[in-house]
């Protein structure tokens, strides 16, 4: 492992120990995080992917950006906001990352995931592979709301068919959801993200992988273990998918 790839875990707060067993027995006792990676837990069947109204559906990226840019569904949002944040990174990508929606950092700057948290939230990406421009970043709100409140139900409700579009343009291979709001947005349930974590859920088909969102983890850094077990549950998912 490279220098580089150590201290994007170190960042994750994971120690990794050099392998010096020579037998599989010996490797299986070493408790290496590179060799041990989770077994992918059988999907729920929960297939949630509600329909989109036919004006959004049509919509291709140049279209459904502007909508989203003139989009005054959410008054109090559309009257306190900076601009937009629509959703950054590769459109093809076979990684989805969605969030809650945008903070203070993001409201000025029209992307998501730029602040501090966006920098952890590089890390964990990097520490997995992945670089920030090879997957696509979005939230379930394209607009911050006031003082990073709690986004409404109402609210989370007209921005769901945009994210709805943005999944169907990309056709990701996987979604990575981080934090408890936009898991149970996106689960449409009340369950603690404690209890959604560490399993594969399903949205419209594509499997969904919740974890801790970078912000908690930055309060909370002794959660980070678990974090990093999120990331290679989602890592043997997509491999278990492509028949690796």
């Amino acid at each position: 492992m490279d220098a580089r790839r150590l201290q994007y875990l170190d960042a994750m707060g994971i120690q990794v120990w050099e392998r010096r067993a020579t037998t599989r027995d010996e490797v299986r006792d070493t408790g290496s995080e590179e060799q041990q990676a989770p077994q992918a837990p059988k999907p729920e069947t929960r297939n949630l992917k509600p329909a989109l109204p036919n004006d959004v559906a049509a919509l291709d990226w140049t279209a459904l950006q502007q909508r989203v840019q003139t989009c005054t569904l959410c008054s109090e949002l559309a009257a306190s906001r900076t601009q937009t944040v629509f959703g950054v990174g590769d459109r093809q990508a076979q990684w989805l990352v969605i969030g809650e929606a945008p903070g203070a950092d993001e409201d000025a700057q029209g992307e998501p995931f730029v602040g501090r948290a966006g920098q952890l939230l590089n890390a964990m990406l990097l520490a997995i592979g992945l670089k920030r421009e090879q997957v696509y970043i979005a939230n379930v709100l394209k607009c911050r709301p006031p003082n990073n409140r709690d986004p409404k139900a109402d609210e989370a409700a007209n921005c769901e068919p945009y994210l709805q579009r943005q999944i169907a343009l990309i056709q990701p291979r996987l979604i990575l959801v981080v934090g408890r709001i936009a898991a149970q947005n996106l689960l449409n349930t009340d369950t603690p993200i404690g209890k959604l974590r560490g399993r594969v859920h399903q949205y419209g088909g594509i499997p969904l992988v919740v974890t801790y969102h970078p912000a908690y983890l930055l309060r909370s850094p002794g959660e980070k273990r678990k974090a990093w077990d999120d990331l290679r549950l989602a890592v043997a998912t997509l491999q278990q998918g492509a028949g690796a």
